[in-house]
């Protein structure tokens, strides 16, 4: 068994990323018909403006694309999201016994645990009886599908989301708070850290 920590990759070239303001801004000034008001700097501007306004649609004009590998439990909460496409690595067709998986299940080391505490054994333990008793039923004879009953909710999944600038924005005031679950927070801050190095114009109002 294989224990990795959570992580988040934007899949956009960081060029393309910084074109999103003068993009967003090149549709939105269409509304007031200021076109003739683009300038080299305007762009930042005019994205303040909309998003102090609550003018938030025009945001939809430009997406993104993320890579995140979690566990099942947090990629439960991450395709909640809408409007938003989604690919997920599918327990299905994915069998962990095959050479491509080495032959192990991956899953994601919780960040409440200590590596050295009770608690922390106690997890571990789990998952490995749970890779156990999932490789005994395809050898039984169950299929993918099947034996995935036994498979933990720490198990490592891989999806990948498209969302426009809008719903990304939604998703880390969600996912960034105090309330939110501490592993899908864990991959949101470095997500929202991201983009506001990249994008600030869009994303510098978000507080964490």
């Amino acid at each position: 068994m294989k224990i990795i920590e959570a992580s988040v990759e934007i899949w956009n070239p960081e060029e393309e990323l910084r074109d999103i303001p003068r993009r967003i801004e090149r549709a939105g000034r269409v509304c007031y018909k200021s076109e003739g008001k683009i300038t080299e700097g305007s762009a930042d501007t005019f994205c303040r403006g909309i998003i102090k306004r609550g003018h938030e649609a025009v945001l939809e004009h430009s997406s993104v694309t993320v890579k995140f590998i979690v566990d099942r439990g947090v990629s439960h909460e991450i395709v909640r999201h809408r409007v938003a496409s989604f690919c997920q690595e599918s327990t299905r067709y994915c069998n962990y016994s095959k050479d491509q998986f080495c032959g192990e299940i991956t899953v994601i080391k919780p960040l409440y645990f200590d590596d050295k505490s009770e608690g922390y054994r106690t997890w571990e333990e789990s998952c490995k009886q749970a890779e156990s008793k999932y490789f005994d039923l395809l050898n039984y004879g169950c299929s993918p599908q099947e034996a995935r009953a036994v498979l933990p909710n720490s198990l490592k999944t891989e999806v990948v989301m498209t969302a426009n600038i809008r719903e990304w924005r939604h998703f880390l005031k969600l996912r960034c708070s105090q309330a939110a679950h501490p592993q899908i927070r864990e991959v949101s801050l470095k997500l929202l850290a991201r983009f506001k190095e990249i994008m600030p114009v869009l994303f510098e109002d978000i507080e964490v």
